[in-house]
Parts: structure tokens; sequence; C-alpha cells
């Protein structure tokens, strides 16, 4: 008589059997996702920021210049009752602009968007609208950041959901309050945040309140375009699956519903935030995406910084790789450090110049916060210009074809720009920052004209045609 295997070797087989069907699903081959979009609209818009698409792998403006979007976060309109974000005010968009910057990755809540389910607060619409047209004013292009952070809702103390988009019967734990991502850990984040990936009627909801965004913004030429989710991160979905069968799906269904309503705007999509794994990425086919992944390794994520630029360099090209595969220019939708580190100015000088060699924009976290990540305090009182010298080093605002700039000096002020002989026409722009630099001196053989603006922190300069040369600029 044949001997029965026992239970537990026959679910020691079963495991191992959907081990193997999850692993062959993680690495199977897929095929590009499609969003179709209705032809731009886009008529008008503010000349000082003029309408933005991606072009020859690069975010362009009507002229066909590339142009580089460098600037902060604002987090000062998402709800965050455990850490109450720090006011933003004009004087902030006087500094950044008087810096030389030209973005502001702006926060948004859902949970202040869509408060009662199937309710959109045209109030809060309003703020956002009132803080957006601002920063367009002082010269800054506004990416809207629907932002979560790890713990999914203000229900549970952090931004993100609304508090209908939560699970009332789960309790809310932080098993690990010393670590900032401790509170993914809670079983209320979790399950609620799974229950979104899972489900589609909180992701038709979410994309509800992305429509309203865009009916609000749709003929704003200065509103850069749309993050569409901050940060997501794959557990308990096993990284890969995630990405390849919940993530890109989530992000080609609401580009759709987006696009439906403005086709005119770029959409920022980010990868998955988990340590130091990478982003399986599956391609959608549409046009105006940009890859807007962030970057902690070397300050919250390890390895970190130690004075070495390697480990840092090579995360740059990891994500960079992930952005052409996608086909989509790369901008840093996130990045920084504890500025009261001694090793924070190195760091931030090290990726600057990944982000300068990649020709790459990108948004530090954040400009007002408290002394530790904020440029400027909380209180507005105090103003971190030591380290702000090495953010606001001089770059290529906006560059016709065949003018490219060196890595930026923020400290020394120096960049040199390189002009190619068959260069397109057009003007070119410099940002130099009159809050850390004195006036610009620029030397080269080729130049035609050359003013500098102090009050937008702009050099304009204009060079001959069909002559190649260097162009030095320097405090």
């Amino acid at each position: 008589m044949a001997k029965r295997p026992s239970r537990s070797r026959a679910a020691f087989v079963g495991l191992l059997t959907i081990v193997a069907l999850l692993v062959a699903l993680a690495y199977a081959p897929v095929g590009p996702l499609t969003a179709s979009l209705p032809p731009a609209t886009v008529s008008g818009g503010d000349p000082g920021l003029p309408w933005l698409h991606v072009g020859d792998g690069r975010i362009q403006d009507p002229l066909g210049r590339t142009i580089l979007l460098r600037g902060f976060n604002v987090g000062a309109l998402v709800a965050y009752p455990a850490h109450p974000p720090a006011p933003f005010d004009e004087r902030d968009a006087v500094l950044m602009q008087q810096a030389g910057f030209d973005v502001v990755r702006l926060g948004i809540d859902w949970s202040q968007l869509e408060p009662v389910r199937g309710q959109i607060d045209e109030r809060y619409l309003d703020r956002v609208a009132a803080a957006a047209a601002m920063l367009n004013q002082h010269g800054l292009y506004v990416v809207l950041d629907m932002h979560f952070r790890l713990g999914w809702s203000p229900a549970f103390g952090y931004s993100g959901a609304p508090g209908w988009a939560t699970l009332p019967l789960v309790p809310n734990i932080d098993p690990l309050p010393q670590f900032s991502w401790g509170p993914a850990l809670s079983p209320a984040a979790w399950s609620a945040e799974t229950y979104f990936w899972l489900a589609s009627d909180w992701q038709a909801e979410l994309a509800r309140a992305w429509r309203a965004v865009a009916i609000r913004f749709r003929e704003t030429s200065g509103i850069a375009g749309y993050d569409l989710f901050n940060e997501p991160h794959p557990l308990p979905i096993p990284p890969q699956i995630f990405e390849k069968y919940v993530m890109w799906p989530f992000y080609q269904r609401t580009i759709e519903a987006v696009g439906a309503i403005d086709p005119n705007h770029l959409f920022f999509l980010e990868g998955i935030l988990l340590f130091t794994l990478n982003t399986a990425v599956r391609a959608i086919q549409a046009r105006n995406l940009v890859y807007a992944d962030h970057v902690y390794e070397g300050s919250l994520v390890p390895p970190f910084w130690t004075g070495d630029p390697g480990p840092l360099a090579d995360r740059f090209a990891q994500r960079a790789r992930e952005a052409r595969t996608l086909s989509a220019p790369w901008w840093v939708g996130e990045f920084g450090h504890d500025l009261t580190q001694p090793g924070a100015a190195g760091y931030a000088d090290a990726a600057l110049n990944d982000a300068d060699d990649l020709g790459i924009g990108w948004a530090w976290w954040q400009w007002r916060e408290n002394r530790y990540w904020g440029i400027r305090d909380a209180s507005g009182e105090h103003i971190n210009l030591d380290f702000l010298r090495h953010l606001a080093r001089p770059y290529l605002v906006a560059a016709p074809r065949g003018v490219t700039a060196g890595r930026g000096d923020g400290v020394r002020g120096r960049l040199t720009l390189a002009i190619a002989a068959d260069h397109a026409p057009g003007t070119i722009l410099v940002a130099w920052s009159s809050l850390t630099l004195g006036s610009p001196l620029v030397l080269g053989s080729c130049i035609q004209s050359r003013a500098w603006d102090p009050s937008s922190a702009r050099l304009t300069i204009m060079v001959q045609p069909d002559i190649a040369c260097r162009l030095d600029v320097s405090g």
C-alpha cells in the first residue's frame, strides 16, 4: 500500500508551487500599455511660463528649447496632523525666484479635495489655485503632486487619502515609530493602501479628484503638470508583480481619465519607493510622460553618504535607465539630506553634479521646514544661505538645440556653455542667483548680446549663428 504524503510535505510543495508561479509572473515579459489622449488644445498662456511638452526625450517649450525645471517641494497645502507642515508665503516665492529656481512641486491632498465621497471641495481648489497663481507671478512653474506619505491618510496622522478611504475596523498601530517609514507598517495603513491598489472603486474616486483639478487648471500654462501618486510602495504585493500588473496599469487608466479633460499638461509618474529596490518599468505609449522618481539613497536609504560619490552616481544612472525604458525624460521629484549633518553639502554637490551630467531637473525636499531639512525654517526667521549656495548653482533654464552646459558652481559662481556650430536660433536663458552671487560676467567669442535681470535672476544671451564657441560665465 502506497504511503500517503504528509500534510507538511504537501503544504511545502504547494508553497513552492506558489513561489514558482509568482517568480514566473514577476519575470514574464509584458507588452507596453497605451494611454489614448485627445489632441492638445493649448492656446495663449503665460509668456513668461510657456506651455511645456516632451520632445526628443526632453521637456521643451514651444520654441523647441530644452527646459530644466529646478526648485523645491512645498508641503504647505497638505493635511499632516502628526507633523503640521510649515506655512508658505510670497516671501518664499520671491526668495526662490531671486535664487534662480523655476519650479515648485506643490503637494496637494486627496483628503481635502474629496473629504466626502463623491463631493469635490471647491474651496480647497481655490486655495491651490491661489498658491499656484502666486508662484507663477514669480516665474515659478508648478507641478501638482498628489501627496501620499507612508501612513496613507490624515485619519492616521499622515497626508493622503480621505477618512472614507480607510478600513476603520483595522487598528492603527505604528510598530516602529523610531523610523520615518514605520507608519507604512501600521495594519490600518497597510490594509487600506492594499485595498486601494487591488480594488477599482477608490482608484476611480482618485481619478475623479484629479479630473476636478484638471478642469480647474487645463488652461494654465504655469502648471507644468500632474504628479499622479507620490511614492507608491508595493508591499504586501510582491515587487515587479506590483509594478507590471498594478501600478503601471493604474497610471495608464488615470492618464486617460485626466487626459480626456486636460490633454495639455505633462504627466509625472513615479517608480516604487522600497529601500534600494529598482522599479520594473512597463512602458506606456502616451505623449508628455515624465519619469519623476525620487532619490534618497545616501540620506534616508543606505548606502549612506560617506563622501564617496560612486554609489549615488550609480543610483542616478539606474534611475536614468528606468526613464529610458519608459521613453520619458527623468525629473527628480524629491531628494534631500539632513542639513545639520556634516556631509550634507558634499551629498548635495555630488547629487547636483550627477543631475548636471545627465542634464535633468529636480526638486529638493524641501524649501520651508524645520532646520534639519528646510532652507527657510517654519517660523520664517532663518534662511540657510550657506547651504542654499550649493543648491543655487547656475544652470541652463532654456537651451536651444546645440547649446549645452557643464557643471554649475553656486559657491564660486561659475558655468561653462558649449555652443555647437549648427545650434538652433533662439534665446539662451541662464539662471544666476542674485540672492547668493554677484552680477555675472560673460566671456566668449560668439556673443551677440547679453542682458542681466537681478529681479528674475536671469541672464539672457544671444549668440551669432553658424559659429561654435565656448561661453564662460563667472561671478
